[in-house]
C-alpha cells in the first residue's frame, strides 16, 4: 500500500501522520514498529535538459490535456 504523507515539525524532529484508513487496514497500534519507504518528488528545475530528443511542441501537449479534461 502507498500513501503520500507531508512531514510535520513535532519537537526537534519531523513526524507523519497516517491516514486513519491506512491504520485500520493494517491493524497498526500504538508501539506497532512500522517500515516506512522514503521517497522524495523531483524539484522541477533539476528536470530541465532531460527531455532533449523531445518531438512535440509545448502547445500540443497542452491542448492535448485541454482536450482530456473536457
Amino acid at each position: 500500500m502507498e500513501i503520500e504523507a507531508v512531514a510535520k515539525r513535532w519537537g526537534s524532529s519531523l513526524g507523519i501522520i497516517l491516514p486513519k484508513l491506512v491504520v485500520e487496514a493494517n491493524k497498526i497500534r500504538e508501539n506497532d514498529k512500522i517500515i516506512v519507504e522514503v521517497k522524495k518528488r523531483p524539484i522541477a528545475g533539476k528536470l530541465f535538459g532531460k527531455l532533449k530528443n523531445w518531438k512535440k511542441p509545448t502547445q500540443e501537449i497542452k491542448d492535448e490535456m485541454k482536450r482530456g479534461w473536457k
